[in-house]
C-alpha cells in the first residue's frame, strides 16, 4: 500500500477521500489550519499536519513519502473577492505543487470543477478541448482556471500531474446542497426562467472514484471530466434533494433579466444555465464509471439526515 497526502481533507470531498483511501489500506496525511479539523481527520483514520497551504515549508517536510498528493483545497467562498481567491487558490495550489515536487512525490492529482471554463454561456455538451478561462468576469472561475493551469503545466519527467473535473459535488454532508436548501427554507432562493435546465451532478463517491483514477491511470499534463453521467433537470433534482432537507415552502420564479439584477455571478451561471459534460476522456483512459447511482444517493442522503436527527 501507498501513502497519500492530501491537502482540503477536512472538506466534503477530501473526507470522502480519506475515507476510500484508508478503506484501501493506504497511510494518509493530511494538511489541516485548526484542531476542529485535525479532529475530522483523525476520526477518519488520517494524520493530520498543522501547516498554512499557502505557505509550503510550514508543511512540505511531512510530505515526504508520499507516492501522490491530492490537492483539494481552495477557497470555497464564490462571492470572495478576487484578491483573496488568488491568495488561496491560486497561492495554495503552487505552494502545494512546490511541496510535492520537494518531496519527490510522483503524481499530483489536482481536484479541479467545470466552473474553470465559466466565463457567461452554457456548457453544452462539452469536453476537455474546451478552453480555460482565466478571463471570467467572475473571480472564482477565473482563479480555478489559474489554477488547473499551474497544475497541468507542472507535469514534467518524474512528476505526473492530473486534473479531474466533477460538476455540482453532492451527497451526504454536502455544503451546496445543505446552503441551497437553507436559502430555500429562508426564502432567498428562486428557480430562474423556471430551472428546467439540463445539468450533469456527480454523487461524492464517484468524484472520489475520479480521484482515485486520475492518480492510478491519468495520463500526464491531462484533465478529466467525471460526472453520475445521468444528466438531471435541475429542478427536478433541487426539488428531491430539498424534500430530503425538509423545504416545504413554494420556490418562487424569477426570469433572467432579474436573475441578472439580483443574483452574483457565477451563481447565477451555476442555477440558471444548463451545464452538460462528455465524459469519455475519463471512460477510456482511467476507465471510469460512475459506482454510485442517483437512487441510492438519494437514499444516503436520507439516512445520514435521519442519524443527525436522531
Amino acid at each position: 500500500m501507498s501513502q497519500a497526502f492530501v491537502t482540503g481533507g477536512s472538506g466534503f470531498i477530501g473526507r470522502a477521500l480519506i475515507r476510500r483511501l484508508v478503506s484501501e489500506g493506504h497511510t494518509v496525511r493530511a494538511l489541516v489550519r485548526s484542531q476542529a479539523s485535525a479532529d475530522k481527520v483523525a476520526a477518519l483514520g488520517a494524520q493530520p499536519v498543522q501547516g498554512r497551504l499557502t505557505e509550503a515549508a510550514s508543511w512540505q517536510d511531512a510530505v515526504a513519502g508520499s507516492e501522490v498528493l491530492f490537492h483539494l483545497a481552495a477557497e470555497t467562498d464564490i462571492t470572495a473577492d478576487r484578491e483573496r481567491q488568488e491568495q488561496v487558490t491560486v497561492g495554495g495550489t503552487r505552494a502545494a505543487v512546490a511541496a510535492a515536487r520537494t518531496a519527490g512525490v510522483a503524481t499530483f492529482v489536482h481536484c479541479g470543477s467545470e466552473s474553470a471554463l465559466l466565463a457567461g454561456e452554457p456548457l453544452l455538451d462539452v469536453d476537455e478541448t474546451a478552453p480555460l478561462r482565466p478571463d471570467s468576469e467572475a473571480a472564482y472561475c477565473a482563479v480555478k482556471a489559474i489554477s488547473e493551469q499551474v497544475v497541468l503545466d507542472a507535469n514534467a519527467p518524474g512528476f505526473t500531474t492530473v486534473s479531474i473535473r466533477p460538476r455540482f459535488v453532492w451527497g451526504p454532508g454536502s455544503s451546496l446542497t445543505e446552503s441551497l436548501a437553507a436559502a430555500a427554507k429562508a426564502g432567498q432562493f428562486a428557480w430562474i426562467d423556471g430551472g428546467r435546465h439540463t445539468t450533469d451532478v456527480t454523487y461524492v463517491d464517484n468524484a472520489v472514484e475520479g480521484l482515485i483514477l486520475g492518480w492510478r491511470h491519468g495520463r500526464p499534463g491531462q484533465a478529466y471530466f467525471v460526472t453520475d453521467q445521468h444528466p438531471v433537470i435541475l429542478r427536478d433534482f433541487l426539488e428531491t434533494v430539498f424534500s430530503l432537507y425538509g423545504v416545504d415552502a413554494p420556490i418562487p420564479d424569477i426570469d433572467a433579466e432579474t436573475a441578472a439584477q439580483v443574483v452574483p455571478v457565477p451563481a447565477r451561471w451555476f442555477i440558471g444555465q444548463s451545464c452538460t459534460l462528455r465524459t469519455d476522456k475519463a471512460v477510456t483512459e482511467l476507465g471510469y464509471r460512475p459506482i454510485v447511482p442517483h437512487d441510492a444517493g438519494f437514499a444516503a442522503v436520507k439516512e445520514a439526515l435521519a442519524s443527525d436527527a436522531a
